[in-house]
């Protein structure tokens, strides 16, 4: 099993951070935590790299529901979605978000199923309209 839902689009770097926002707040997601991976280690090691931005989405009613099953889920919340210029290919950026089954796999706990296929569904759908709009096979 993957542990991310993922698709490539040819665009700008900013562009895709703009879609990826607009696609996850379309699916009920807001964005709680942003970590510039290119700054930080560029600011604390002075390491060089490729834009790489970590978006710790939130759907409220779900994230409720998993820490009302499991109180330690919480370690696992937000769910993390990375935006990130493929370092191959200067023209694309891939969007990733984390597969909530692993969720459940980590766990153990089957009560997490449904919310990890409802979360599931939703990041899918954000995912699928970035391609839609770009073309971009997934």
């Amino acid at each position: 099993m993957s542990i991310a839902i993922s698709t490539s689009l040819e665009t700008s770097f900013a562009d895709a951070v703009a879609r990826t926002r607009q696609a996850l707040a379309e699916q009920g997601f807001g964005v709680l935590t942003e970590i510039d991976m290119k700054a930080t280690l560029k600011q604390k090691l002075g390491a060089d790299m490729e834009d790489y931005l970590i978006l710790g989405a939130c759907n409220p009613p779900l994230a409720h529901r998993a820490v009302d099953v499991d109180r330690q889920i919480g370690l696992l919340l937000p769910c993390n979605v990375v935006v990130r210029a493929d370092p191959d290919t200067a023209t694309r950026v891939v969007v990733e978000a984390m597969d909530p089954q692993v969720l459940v796999q980590v766990t153990g706990e089957a009560a997490l199923q449904q919310v990890a296929d409802e979360v599931a569904v939703k990041l899918r759908a954000a995912i699928d309209a970035l391609s839609a709009t770009s073309g971009a096979p997934s």
